[in-house]
């Protein structure tokens, strides 16, 4: 990805969803107007979910998440129907083709999973042009089933095609973009030192993308941006002519940063501020709150949104989990998950701890929010758990509680 492209994990997911061949590949080809999605005759061409990221014309960056037909069969078939709905924790606009009338019960089912999460839906009848009368009859019969009126679509023609972009701009989420990485913490004008130490886990001459993304939105917001790494931090600070408003470190050197900043700036982590970007920020400073107070047996969850070989000082796999032994013994559990490895049964953790989740878009880290809710299970992150680890949680700036 380019340095000018737009993350995918901050792009809007539309993703598609119906039967084998009801036209989910060639509606995002002609959504797009290029060959993005493999289309065939043959059912099940589309496997695993398949993630693409593309300008739509009106709308802007995306990503397309093109998914296996939710009634592929077998053994395999059900694999592939699991990874569709892991898919659908992602998505931010649902599409949902029908292109027969017998595929109307399944889409029930999936209309109304895709209500219970809150996840904007767009019905579509697909294949209209092979229709005879251009898929009225099937649009009566969606809207008497489903409660909704469809548009009626055809991939081939371009039939309603330019529909599908109005209703998408007309189905945004109403807290889409409305979440600021900083949050309530900074007014134009405002000094902001960022404290970076540059480890090993960093890309080799490159930043990792919470500092990319938190410079960003300083600079938008009209900040003063300065940077230092931790062993400079003394220097940084020496040569303002005040303190920073505020300061904002890697959660690795908290307690460092923590002792050394001047009584007047405000403090919080780039991990802290993505506890608030991409989750529920309240949820996850309730659960750290008591974590003296879990068994000494406890059963720990580290879930990572990146897929990497551990290393020295690794703080997932390595710092949190002594830390956590520091507190509670060393009669504790720890399971480390990655990428879309997450239980769907979390009932044998005491606790979760998730990563920033820079990787993965805001829905998708609120689903497993939910999930942690729903089963009874506390769930925090990274830079949340660290800061009361310091001792120091009830001492920081939290976005969105101050």
């Amino acid at each position: 990805m380019s340095l000018q492209s737009t993350p995918r994990a901050e792009r809007l997911h539309i993703g598609l969803y119906g039967t084998r061949n009801s036209g989910k590949s060639s509606l995002i080809n002609a959504l797009t107007n290029q060959h993005t999605a493999l289309v065939s005759e043959v059912a099940g061409t589309t496997t695993d979910p398949v993630y693409k990221s593309m300008e739509l014309f009106g709308v802007g960056p995306v990503v397309f998440i093109d998914t296996a037909g939710y009634d592929d069969e077998g053994e395999l078939g059900h694999q592939r129907v699991g990874k569709t709905k892991e898919a659908a924790r992602r998505t931010d606009i649902a599409l949902l083709l029908i292109s027969e009338e017998a595929e109307i019960a399944k889409a029930r089912v999936w209309h109304g999973a895709f209500r219970k999460s809150k996840t904007p839906v767009l019905l579509i009848v697909s294949q209209c042009d092979k229709k005879d009368d251009g898929g009225r009859a099937l649009a009566e019969a969606v809207e008497r089933e489903l409660g909704e009126k469809p548009l009626c679509v055809s991939a081939e023609t371009g039939m309603g095609i330019a529909a599908i972009r109005r209703a998408v701009l007309e189905k945004l989420p109403e807290d889409y973009d409305a979440v600021s990485l900083t949050g309530d913490l900074v007014q134009p004008g405002d000094t902001v030192l960022l404290v970076m130490p540059q480890d090993i886990q960093a890309p080799k001459g490159r930043l990792i993308l919470p500092q990319v993304q938190t410079m960003r939105d300083l600079l938008d917001r009209s900040c003063v941006v300065l940077s230092a790494t931790t062993d400079r931090l003394d220097d940084a600070l020496v040569a303002l002519k005040e303190p920073p408003k505020l300061i904002i470190t890697d959660s690795q050197v908290f307690k460092k940063v923590y002792d050394k900043k001047p009584a007047q700036s405000r403090l919080t982590s780039f991990s802290v501020l993505m506890a608030h970007y991409k989750g529920d920020i309240s949820f996850f400073a309730e659960s750290a709150k008591d974590i003296d107070k879990l068994p000494k047996d406890a059963h720990i969850l580290i879930a990572e949104a990146c897929t990497h070989n551990p290393v020295d000082g690794d703080i997932g796999r390595i710092q949190i989990p002594a830390k956590l032994r520091a507190l509670l013994g060393d009669g504790i559990t720890v399971d480390v998950v990655s990428g879309a490895d997450f239980p769907e049964d979390l009932t044998p953790y005491d606790l979760v701890v998730h990563c920033g989740a820079c990787m993965f878009n805001r829905r998708y880290v609120l689903s497993r929010a939910e999930q942690a809710k729903a089963q009874g299970v506390p769930m925090t992150n990274y830079g949340i758990l660290l800061a009361r680890l310091a001792g120091i949680l009830d001492r920081i700036e939290l976005p969105g509680k101050s």
